[in-house]
């Protein structure tokens, strides 16, 4: 009898303490001498010439009924400016190295037109090139990063390109562009030298990529690299560390600022499965291929460190977000998807490990801003709509050039099955203004999460947020209800001494700002 009460009373003990448990975050004692400022280019975009991303996306041309500047949409520029984007790569992804940036200049009627064979086959006529991207990122306060063709490409095409749109000393490619109607410079700082050359880059090795880079990247600068340019080599596919280990090997620390990684989050590659009509199954697994950044991060990191121990090199994640099906009747090449409470929980944990590595991660690009995978904005003619991982990155862009704030973080457990991942994630920062923000993700559907954030001797009088969650995941905005999904005021964090004690919604983000 003593036997059965005592399995009675630890099965309902089991049960209490599970639902009592609570997820601990703390901050530490002092603040961090070492602490890494938070790059705000982690929170930088992609625009690719694929599907609606350019064209009927951020460009509709200066005839357009809808408003626009110089051809792209007010709207647009508005909501990215609200957003705070601190960069956009252009003009690729795999189009980039098939694309010739002569092809794109001087008047739009004597423009080639090309075959995008990448994505859809579909012919574009040239009438967004070098001239209206970099003056698009003028318009948006951007710093454009250019991707250069060294797959179809030339080494006098990317020095010529260099050239054009970075000097104002008299030579060919400036006389060139001042012709065709821009006397000032872009000075256009980011390069990426090539695209996933392990791929449609070029099905290239990593042995011969390195002197492919090599090559190029001399030549795109003077010997000084005094025009402070940035080159950025095209990094490894997901966990290849042999590619990241063979660049910083035998690449001279003189000709390369920073190494490219992509990863993409998808239940399985051939089977991606709806972006809106997912099981819990499906979403748990993408939930996990999400958060194996962080292991991607670390151990590409580690390598770095390895041959880079004063952390010169950025590691530039310049592709990353979820990759599902195409919505049913629109084109398989052009990739446009929907954007539901998912994907606003693989934003916000993955800006948080970016946040976290922010020693190392200096730049990361979302794909892609428009139209395209998870896009920010999603258009259908004069209408537009923000998706819910818009929300996520304006809601982020507190954390930009802020000081890190390292944390401890013991999360409760999102179970599903026999598999569990840490239900919560966060990171936080001290901006220049010594305001300190708060960023929580609670990626469990089923469940609110406690938690208790201890701030150790630092002394707050208030605290406020903002939330963004739904009552479902798999819930989105359309162009009939554009805002079903928009952070509102949240009210569940109550400051006591040096504690907050946060209740926060299932599949939710929260950004507290504690004064």
């Amino acid at each position: 009898m003593k036997s059965k009460l005592f399995v009675l009373f630890a099965l309902c003990f089991g049960l209490f303490y599970k639902t009592q448990a609570q997820t601990t975050i703390s901050m530490p004692a002092n603040d961090q001498a070492a602490a890494p400022v938070i790059s705000k280019y982690i929170y930088s975009h992609f625009a690719e010439h694929l599907g609606r991303g350019i064209y009927d996306g951020f460009y509709v041309g200066d005839t357009s009924k809808i408003p626009n500047t110089n051809g792209v949409r007010n709207d647009i520029i508005a909501a990215l400016r609200k957003m705070k984007i601190p960069a956009l790569r252009w003009p690729g992804g795999c189009f980039a190295d098939t694309y010739h940036w002569k092809d794109g200049i001087g008047p739009k009627d004597k423009r080639p037109t090309m075959v995008n064979r990448w994505w859809g086959g579909v012919t574009e006529d040239n009438s967004f090139g070098t001239h209206e991207f970099l003056n698009m990122c003028e318009e948006l306060g951007a710093d454009p990063y250019l991707s250069a063709n060294i797959g179809s490409g030339s080494v006098q095409d990317v020095a010529d390109w260099v050239q054009y749109v970075s000097t104002n000393t008299k030579n060919p490619m400036s006389d060139l562009r001042k012709a065709n109607g821009r006397d000032k410079p872009w000075k256009v700082k980011f390069w990426g030298v090539g695209n996933e050359a392990w791929g449609c880059g070029g099905n290239m090795s990593p042995e011969y990529y390195v002197n492919e880079f090599k090559k190029y990247s001399t030549f795109m600068t003077d010997w000084s690299n005094s025009d402070g340019i940035f080159r950025v080599a095209s990094g490894a596919n997901v966990a290849d560390y042999h590619w990241t280990e063979t660049l910083m090997k035998n690449i001279p620390k003189s000709l390369i600022e920073g190494i490219a990684l992509h990863h993409y989050s998808f239940v399985e590659w051939d089977t991606k499965g709806s972006a809106t009509q997912y099981s819990e199954d499906q979403y748990f697994k993408t939930m996990k291929r999400a958060l194996f950044m962080d292991t991607l991060v670390t151990n590409h990191s580690a390598i770095l460190d390895k041959y880079d121990p004063r952390k010169k090199i950025a590691l530039v994640v310049d592709e990353w977000g979820g990759w599902y099906d195409v919505e049913p009747g629109t084109n398989p090449g052009f990739l446009y998807q929907q954007n539901t409470m998912r994907d606003a929980m693989i934003a916000g944990v993955t800006l948080n490990i970016f946040n976290n590595h922010a020693d190392r991660v200096r730049m990361a690009n979302l794909a892609q801003c428009i139209n395209v995978l998870q896009s920010v904005i999603l258009t259908n003619k004069e209408k537009m709509l923000l998706t819910p991982t818009y929300h996520v990155m304006e809601m982020y862009n507190v954390h930009q050039d802020a000081t890190l704030i390292p944390l401890t973080i013991k999360s409760d457990a999102y179970v599903f099955g026999a598999d569990k991942l840490p239900a919560i994630s966060a990171s936080a920062s001290r901006d220049k203004d010594g305001v300190v923000h708060v960023t929580l993700v609670n990626i469990d559907p089923d469940n609110v999460h406690k938690i208790s954030l201890n701030l150790g001797n630092k002394k707050f009088t208030a605290v406020k947020g903002r939330v963004l969650a739904s009552a479902k995941v798999q819930d989105y905005n359309t162009f009939d209800n554009p805002e079903k999904i928009k952070p509102v005021p949240f009210n569940d964090a109550v400051l006591k001494d040096n504690l907050i004690n946060i209740t926060m919604p299932k599949t939710s983000v929260v950004v507290l700002t504690l004064n």
